[in-house]
Parts: structure tokens; sequence; C-alpha cells
């Protein structure tokens, strides 16, 4: 596969990065981690749905004087998959706050992003200990009630056919580039050229890089059938929503709504994005949560914002 230039690859090779692994529920775990413990705060970043750790470095790169944690969830990128509980909400909370205490993570501030912030609220809503919690793109109701539910009744077809195939089949169907590339074009937002072409590339190399069918269809299953509203009540953290105005997925009134069911929580909307702010404006969504955490030095400019 030919290399797609990373506009924020220069910004990111300034951030000491180191890869580990730890074993968490049956899980080898695969993390990246950037900067050191002391550096700031501790951020555990919660990627979205069929992707993994690499699609939230662009919104580490603009992020300088925190410590991240950024593992792949199980059964997705590099990480093994779990192996005693599903793939579904409440398994990946367990999941998560687990890793988080085998880290020795000390109450850190909790980033999910699109599947991740329903993990993330699943999670702390049941206990895990956060100091703050930040969600990108969460979703704030039911996906078929987005304002493309026809999409999304067509994902939930493809996925019943990728199940209902034999093994061989399906799971290259799961894998079709084709079929990724169609999804990443009804999610890019970006009419520049560039960097409509890295997030392409981005979803062609790391979008079908999990274990295996069931994995897939477990957290699809979850994806659709659970959100963040289920758990915001019960989220006594503040809490940061970044919500973009062309998100499909969740529209603005949505996560308007989703506001008020916190008991503190801000609503940033971040314009001309959709649902891949942390590809299309990571820049936008740094700023927001270095303002939401008090940190000293605001993000700086450069790469392709």
């Amino acid at each position: 596969m030919t290399a797609v230039p990373n506009p924020y690859a220069e910004r990111l090779a300034r951030v000491p990065a180191t890869e580990s692994s730890v074993q968490v529920l049956g899980s080898d775990t695969r993390y990246w981690e950037y900067g050191a413990r002391g550096d700031g705060p501790t951020l555990v970043l919660v990627h979205g749905f069929r992707g993994d750790h690499h699609g939230l470095e662009p919104v580490v790169a603009f992020l300088p004087g925190v410590h991240v944690l950024s593992p792949d969830l199980p059964g997705f990128g590099a990480s093994a998959p779990l192996g005693e509980v599903r793939h579904d909400v409440a398994g990946y909370g367990r999941w998560l706050a687990a890793f988080v205490a085998e880290l020795g993570a000390d109450r850190p501030v909790i980033v999910g992003h699109s599947f991740g912030s329903i993990v993330v609220a699943g999670a702390v809503a049941s206990g895990l200990e956060a100091e703050r919690v930040v969600l990108i793109n969460p979703i704030a109701a039911p996906a078929l009630a987005g304002p493309r539910g026809i999409l999304t009744r067509l994902a939930v077809f493809y996925y019943w056919l990728a199940a209902a195939l034999p093994e061989r089949l399906g799971f290259a169907l799961l894998r079709n580039r084709t079929i990724v590339r169609i999804m990443s074009l009804a999610m890019v937002k970006t009419r520049r050229p560039a960097l409509r072409r890295f997030v392409h590339d981005q979803h062609a190399r790391y979008f079908s890089a999990f274990a295996d069918r069931r994995v897939v269809l477990e957290a699809f299953r979850a994806s659709v059938g659970e959100d963040v509203s289920e758990f915001a009540a019960r989220i006594p953290q503040p809490t940061l929503l970044v919500a973009a105005d062309r998100d499909d997925i969740t529209p603005v009134l949505a996560q308007v709504r989703l506001q008020h069911l916190f008991p503190h929580a801000a609503l940033k909307i971040i314009a001309g994005v959709g649902h891949l702010i942390h590809y299309e404006k990571p820049r936008e969504a740094a700023a927001h949560i270095a303002r939401f955490l008090g940190l000293d030095t605001e993000p700086g400019t450069g790469g392709a914002e």
C-alpha cells in the first residue's frame, strides 16, 4: 500500500512514545504511552468502533504536556480478544476499569471517541474512578434515530449478512476494501484533497485490523444497541462533550439534550466537521480539552489545521 503523507506526523514525532502490553481479562492488550508520568494529567484514550489507537494520535499531537495511555480495544488493532467477557459495552467497560487499575493510573482523565464514548460512559457510570471525562463525537442517542438512519439500517443489514454467511465469506465481506472506502466516504466532510486522502488511507490501513468475525459483530451490536444517554445521569464527574455540527450519526440537538442529562457537563460544537473530529479537526478538539483540563499551554498551530 502506497504511503500517504500524515499531516500530523511532524507534531506527533515530537511526543515521546513507547509501545507495551498488559494482560487484562484474558486479552494481551497493546497500548501506547505518550509522554511520561508526571507530564501533567494522565489521559486514557478509548478509540471508536473498528479503529485502533492510530485514530486519536492527531489529537495527542496537539496536546503537549500531558501523559497519555492509548490502548487498542481488545480484538482490534494489535490487541487480542477478550477471553472472559463479551465484546460489548459491559465487557469493554470491565476491561477498561481493569486496564486502568493494572497500569496504576490514579483517577485519570478518561477520553472516548464515538463507540469509545459509550464504553467510557458505561465504565464511569459503573464505578470507574476518573478525575474528568471527555467524550468526542459522543453517541448521544440511538444510532437508528440519527439524521441518516437509513445508512445505519444498511449497516445493520451488512453486518447481518456478514454473520449469516459462512465464516470465510463473512470475514472477507467485513474486510472488503470497497465497502470500507464507502464507509469512509460517508463520514468524511473535509474538501481538502490531501486530508481526504489521509483519512481514507487511515481507514484502509486500520479499519479491518480486527481479530475475527465474532469480535466485530459483538462490538457492532453494542454500538447500535446502546448510547451515552443511558449512563449520563450516573456520571458525577465534570464532563466535556466535543461534538460536530455535521455529524450524521448524532445531530447537534441530540447533543444538547445529552448535555442536560449529565450533572456537570459542558458542550463544545466544532463547525465544518462530522463524525471524524479526531482526523479533520484535532487541533480544535485538543484546544477544548486543554482548556477543560486547565492546562497552561494552548495546543500549537501547524499540521493540517
